[in-house]
């Protein structure tokens, strides 16, 4: 046997062999664990084809190469494809033509009430239509204002010209209750001027009219009736207000009604609510003035209210205008003034003149109507004396002469009264002027208040000499 041939034998038989060896590994390898092997230990099969499993190739990923790069293009671009797609949007929305708007319901007959509410309420945004001022109704309609146009601008412009922190103006034509001007004004608060003629301050020296009012109606005084005093004529502690003794026979401190009132002296009317006219009377008389009652029901002008006084000295302040627990609305007080000017009828104020709806309707049209009588002709003949004393003599002369003692107005006698006193709701020192005029057949009543800060921009009487002077013109 040649040497080939025994390697071939050997090569034979280790062929066997390692056939051999492996049937036996496999017939190891498929027999099945022990079960307390399989419970409790890890057991992965292996299955023959898991050498296959490690070795196959890794998926052609060349298609990323395009995918990426595509991804980043679109994601730059997105941002001015969205732009061009809202703007799209937008300017087609713009060429659409908007749904028609809902025409309001066409108004219906108007009380006075709601006539007044309705013209307050659009009178921020009224306009003039040659020398008439006039509003828009939300149904298409439209209101004329009473207001006059000369008056009405002068006073706002005298306001915004001084920049007062607060004011506020009303004029009425006493014979009809027609509202002639209606402005309101605030450099400190401009929200505070829509509501400034209908809320309620004190009223401060006003009162003594009220004051006053019940004297003559008790038949117990006139124009001319002297009281003594003491103290300063601006004195407002009234423990010190009753006259001493006369020395000697000579009288102390005394003053008639018509120079008490020009000056506003305290004493005086003090003493008159005290010792002529009395708790009971006053108060009503308060409450025949409007006091304590809705005056004006459905229009915005708040009630006024004159508490009650506590015991005497109390009702010394209250009947002086020293009481901050009496307070008067602007437009109230107005009316007031009105009805003294009107012979002692108040007659109920109106703002618009002609309202017509949408389809041209008349909706409401005044009526002069008087409400009460608040005093007897002959008291209001009285009231008008000495009322007339403040501008001639009194507290407004200064306002009403130029600076050689020559009335600005000469040939108008005007009746009025002034008022001031601090206050806190806006917190500042109140200025009151109240008049009519001419004093022998009026034709205009006003009030104008200034609220004015620790510096002084103008007085109410200086509002009111200019609204005279554009009215009078």
């Amino acid at each position: 046997m040649t040497k080939r041939d025994e390697s071939h034998i050997v090569s034979l038989k280790t062929g066997t062999c390692k056939t051999q060896i492996m049937r036996d590994f496999k017939h190891i390898s498929g027999r099945k664990r022990p079960i307390r092997l399989r419970l409790f230990g890890r057991h992965h099969a292996t299955s023959l084809n898991s050498y296959r499993k490690l070795v196959e190739p890794k998926p052609d990923k060349k298609w990323l190469r395009y995918l990426l790069p595509f991804l980043a293009v679109v994601l730059a671009a997105y941002p001015v494809g969205s732009l061009l797609f809202s703007a799209r949007n937008a300017a087609s929305s713009v060429n659409k033509t908007p749904p028609p708007a809902t025409k309001a319901k066409p108004l219906g007959e108007l009380t006075d009430g709601q006539s007044f509410r309705l013209g307050s309420e659009a009178l921020p945004v009224s306009r003039y239509e040659g020398e008439h001022l006039v509003a828009s109704l939300p149904d298409g309609g439209k209101m004329v204002y009473t207001l006059d146009q000369e008056l009405q601008t002068r006073v706002t412009k005298v306001l915004e010209s001084f920049h007062v922190p607060y004011g506020a103006f009303v004029a009425i034509e006493p014979k009809t209750g027609r509202i002639l001007a209606m402005a309101g004004y605030s450099a400190t608060d401009p929200s505070w001027a829509s509501q400034s003629c209908y809320n309620l301050y004190p009223m401060a020296s006003l009162f003594k009219i009220v004051t006053a009012a019940a004297a003559l109606e008790q038949k117990k005084v006139n124009a001319t009736t002297v009281l003594p005093f003491n103290g300063r004529l601006t004195s407002e502690n009234p423990k010190y207000w009753d006259a001493p003794p006369s020395r000697r026979g000579k009288p102390g401190q005394q003053m008639s009604l018509t120079m008490a009132m020009g000056k506003s002296v305290n004493p005086v009317f003090g003493r008159l609510a005290s010792d002529v006219v009395g708790r009971d009377s006053l108060m009503a008389s308060a409450v025949l003035f409007g006091f304590n009652q809705p005056l004006f029901p459905e229009t915005p002008v708040i009630p006024s209210v004159a508490q009650e006084p506590r015991d005497n000295l109390d009702l010394r302040r209250m009947g002086a205008g020293l009481s901050r627990e009496v307070k008067i609305s602007p437009l109230h007080a107005a009316a007031l003034m009105a009805a003294i000017a009107n012979n002692g009828t108040l007659m109920k104020p109106y703002l618009t003149e002609e309202i017509r709806n949408g389809k041209g309707v008349e909706i409401y049209s005044p009526k002069s109507q008087a409400m009460r009588r608040l005093v007897s002709p002959e008291s209001a003949s009285e009231l008008t004396r000495m009322l007339s004393s403040t501008v001639n003599s009194g507290t407004s002369r200064k306002a009403f002469h130029d600076r050689r003692g020559r009335p600005k107005l000469a040939t108008i006698d005007i009746a009025a009264k002034t008022g001031s006193i601090n206050g806190t709701n806006p917190t500042g020192h109140y200025n009151w002027f109240a008049a009519y005029a001419p004093a022998n057949d009026p034709q205009i009543a006003l009030v104008a208040l200034v609220v004015n800060g620790d510096k002084w921009r103008i007085k109410a009487s200086y509002v009111g000499e200019q609204a005279l002077e554009a009215f009078f013109k």
